[in-house]
């Protein structure tokens, strides 16, 4: 038990190096929306997710509705079920259920990748120590982000909120590079966002809104420009 939590821990390193320095953003961004260090550590510790958060302080800054929150991140996390269905088959068919409950808490993106290319199968003590060191490290960006944000020149925290798009670019790059599907899907949401930034007949839309509209309009669009055929669906579940 103990090596497994001890390899997970391993595993979690460049993942926490690089959450820590995307949550630093993400506490300068806090500030400008009127979070301070300790709700947005707190935000932080009980989320763990760096789009829904991004998202959810963009909400609270143009002063969205409960409602409009709420959507937003039900869009974004929605993914966060899919891949806890996928990691589910690697568990222990025998764990319990507040084991398995433990393990949903974390389930990012870079978590999910890392754990999917375990050659074992997923236990408890190694999953808890592959999340530990992320959540941490996101966590304590957050609240350094935030805290720092005081003490540099309004010009270097300007300057910092640029690693926002940074990490989204990092993000879609590669993948539409190899995918054409997401590179339309990707290009579809820029131009509808565009649409309501600049569109004089759409800026009355607030910014919460605008961002549900455009995630499941380009979404519901790729989804008729590139259907997935029963052939690859099946091939897939074959793999």
């Amino acid at each position: 038990m103990k090596k497994e939590f001890t390899c997970g821990l391993r595993d979690g390193i460049p993942i926490a190096l690089g959450y820590f320095a995307v949550s630093f953003s993400l506490g300068i961004t806090m500030v400008s929306a009127g979070i301070s260090a300790l709700q947005g550590a707190v935000m932080s510790i009980t989320n763990v997710t760096s789009a829904g958060e991004f998202a959810g302080v963009r909400v609270i800054a143009a002063g969205g509705t409960l409602i409009e929150m709420a959507l937003t991140q039900f869009i974004i996390n929605l993914r966060y079920a899919l891949m806890s269905m996928s990691l589910s088959q690697k568990l222990d068919r025998e764990m319990p259920f507040w084991q398995r409950f433990v393990i949903a808490f974390a389930n990012t993106d870079e978590i999910f990748a890392v754990a999917m290319n375990h050659q074992k199968s997923l236990t408890l003590p190694y999953m808890i120590g592959l999340q530990s060191l992320p959540i941490l490290g996101w966590t304590a960006g957050t609240f350094l982000g935030a805290a720092a944000c005081g003490l540099m020149p309004a010009s270097v925290s300007v300057a910092m909120n640029v690693m926002l798009y940074g990490m989204f670019i990092a993000i879609v790059f590669p993948v539409a590079k190899k995918s054409k599907p997401a590179l339309v899907v990707s290009l579809l949401a820029v131009f509808l966002s565009c649409l309501f930034r600049y569109a004089p007949f759409l800026q009355g839309v607030s910014e919460a809104l605008s961002i549900i509209i455009c995630t499941a309009a380009a979404a519901a669009l790729g989804a008729v420009l590139f259907p997935v055929e029963d052939t690859e669906r099946a091939g897939s579940e074959k793999e």
